[in-house]
């Protein structure tokens, strides 16, 4: 039964083999070479040009023309500007009066990345995986780390974390393996 078999195979792979040989000459040329290829027996000829010099009357009368168009960047695809007041603006500026506002704070920065968490066997609770440094720390949901942030959440690539004394948030990434924030 599997001789039987493998004689019908290669009987059928045989009979592909040929009906793809057939076509493939049928559809040959009988012309030698490459087709379209016939200007190799014609003889070369030079354009006729005589004198050939730059005409400056014509390039200067090229460099006369000007681009009045509306100066709008191409590759940017918001609207383009308002067009500009034609008579001279007169903007008085007021003086400010008033507190100043402060600026607002930069952004939080925390000396550790977050790399992984996992489950807890016992509980459920997950835990985050940080490195600050050489030190690997091990927190979990609510906990304090290094004196002054709180671990609020753990996501599956994020965290948000707080800084207690401040009361700011901020979310850090998952680092791929082989980019420190040294890098």
């Amino acid at each position: 039964m599997k001789g039987r078999k493998e004689l019908y195979l290669s009987a059928g792979v045989l009979l592909l083999l040929a009906v793809a040989v057939y076509s493939f000459l049928s559809s040959r040329d009988d012309g030698t070479g490459f087709p379209g290829v016939l200007a190799s027996d014609t003889k070369f000829e030079p354009l006729q040009i005589r004198e050939p010099e730059l005409r400056m009357d014509l390039l200067e009368s090229v460099r006369k023309l000007e681009y009045t168009g509306s100066h709008r960047n191409i590759f940017v695809a918001a609207p383009p500007p308002p067009p500009k007041p034609v008579g001279p603006a007169v903007v008085t500026a007021r003086p400010f009066v008033g507190p100043r506002v402060p600026p607002p704070p930069p952004p939080l920065q925390i000396p550790a990345e977050f790399f992984g968490y996992a489950f807890e066997p016992h509980g459920g609770h997950r835990v985050a995986f940080f490195t600050s440094g050489d030190d690997v720390l091990v927190v979990g949901e609510g906990e304090t780390f290094l004196g002054r942030f709180r671990l609020d959440r753990i996501g599956n690539d994020s965290v948000d974390v707080e800084e207690i004394a401040t009361k700011r948030h901020t979310t850090l990434l998952v680092q791929p393996a082989g980019q420190g924030a040294n890098q």
